[in-house]
């Protein structure tokens, strides 16, 4: 069973990893297709900008002047890159003019959002008779010529648009003092790009709903496989504890069963029969088996109660006389054992509301447990202290102790800490179950300290009674 019971969990978990990888795969997707749809959304918008009179001037503006510099280039009348740089100083002075623009466009288009926008050129090459010759400009990898808008790395933008001019211009060169007609071919190349300011935010924005509908339901199953397992361990745990019960109770009822068996065949023989003193000592064997028999009912049906169900009959006690009390009839009750039985009462005199019965059963379950689980020579050493409003009532032994894995399982009902149905010590299980209900149904607390081989000290916190 618990072999099967680790295969359904490794199971689940696995399951559960698929399952989130697949869920993990498809947001992801999501927020791919959210990402392109937002982006294109935006290219749109401001696709536009390009396609102005207002463009279209500065567009001619800073053609002509890049022109002009080739034409000094091709007369060599400037080197390649001075014939870029001095472009350079009539870019910046028409890149303030497209920025007013810009913003107003970008204005009109009511975004919601900032972005930045640049156009650059990619490059300048110079043709004759339809073949390159000349390349003045050629954008090496993540280097562009910036013409206008606001630069920011390549990386971080959208590319909106390209563009790709073949012109031809004409002009005269004059060689060897002769003016001659010249055509100057070109093909310049640009590209427009957008950076959109937090677009991942947008976008995640956008996909809260997704987000959050995502984890409810991740935490769901999750859940719901945290209760299956739960559930299943706990339905185990009580079918091991049904089994470890039926097989203790039988174990506890056969001795006796088979005494009455005994017991009651030797009343057919006829020589007990006609021996007065053997008759009534099969009588009195009877007697104690039924009595043993009717105790084991009892102990079932009554320890197995819980804390609301105990009805309490209390009254006023004096602690000292009452411990005292606890003290000689436990001695009385393991006398002829090897067992030594101490206490040290609260000097102070205090009042405890208790049902002394039921309240006496549970502290003689407790040193009952130590007479039990004793090694050698027992020693109980009982103490009681006053601390501010509470009560202390601790039962110390030198027993074999208690692992502390098993602390809090020694209070279930019919729990042993050794399993199976081969004890060394006979018992239910419901000892220190039913103590627990009791202090429990008065108000207080129990607690337990134990070390293997180190002994075991329980220690139980009541409210004092006022006194009368």
């Amino acid at each position: 069973m618990r072999n099967k019971i680790n295969i359904l969990i490794i199971t689940s978990i696995l399951a559960l990893v698929a399952l989130s990888g697949i869920q993990a795969y498809l947001i992801n997707n999501t927020y791919q297709l959210k990402k392109d749809v937002f982006i294109k959304e935006t290219k749109k918008s401001v696709s536009s900008i390009d396609n102005t009179k207002e463009m279209d001037s500065l567009t001619e503006m800073w053609y002509n002047k890049l022109t002009e510099n080739l034409v000094k280039y091709k007369k060599r009348k400037l080197l390649k890159k001075e014939t870029i740089e001095q472009f350079g100083l009539h870019r910046d002075s028409l890149n303030k003019v497209f920025q007013e623009y810009y913003k107003k466009e970008i204005k009109k288009a009511n975004l919601g959002y900032d972005l930045k926008y640049k156009k650059t050129i990619k490059s300048v090459v110079i043709f004759e008779n339809g073949n390159p010759i000349d390349t003045v400009f050629a954008a090496n990898e993540g280097e562009n010529y910036f013409l206008f808008g606001e630069d920011f790395p390549e990386e971080e933008g959208n590319v909106i648009s390209k563009g790709r001019w073949f012109t031809e211009h004409d002009y005269e060169d004059d060689k060897e003092g002769e003016l001659l007609k010249t055509k100057l071919d070109l093909e310049i190349r640009t590209q427009d790009s957008i950076n959109i300011i937090g677009w991942q935010r947008i976008v995640l924005k956008q996909m809260t709903s997704l987000f959050v509908c995502s984890v409810l339901l991740f935490l769901f199953v999750v859940g719901l496989l945290f209760y299956s397992i739960k559930t299943l361990i706990g339905q185990k745990k009580i079918a091991d504890v049904r089994t470890d019960f039926i097989n203790n109770i039988t174990h506890e009822l056969k001795t006796p069963l088979a005494t009455l068996g005994i017991a009651s065949k030797s009343l057919r023989n006829k020589e007990t029969q006609n021996s007065p003193e053997a008759f009534s000592n099969a009588l009195d064997i009877l007697d104690r088996q039924n009595g043993r028999l009717q105790k084991l009912i009892d102990q079932v049906m009554h320890n197995t109660l819980g804390s609301e169900e105990i009805t309490l009959k209390k009254e006023k006690v004096i602690d000292e006389e009452y411990f005292k009390e606890i003290i000689e009839d436990f001695k009385l009750s393991v006398q002829g054992q090897d067992v030594i039985v101490s206490s040290k009462i609260e000097f102070h005199e205090v009042y405890l509301d208790i049902d002394k019965f039921l309240f006496t059963t549970a502290l003689f379950n407790i040193m009952d447990n130590s007479v039990k689980y004793g090694k050698g020579n027992v020693e109980i050493v009982l103490r009681t202290k006053l601390k501010d409003d509470l009560y202390e009532i601790s039962i110390h032994d030198n027993g074999v102790g208690i692992p502390e894995v098993e602390h809090r399982k020694v209070f279930e009902k019919f729990y042993r800490v050794t399993d199976g149905n081969v004890h060394d010590v006979k018992g239910l299980g419901l000892g220190l179950f039913y103590t627990n209900q009791i202090v429990k149904a008065h108000s207080g607390r129990i607690d337990l300290e134990s070390r293997p081989d180190l002994g075991t000290t329980f220690t139980i916190t009541l409210p004092i009674a006022e006194a009368e």
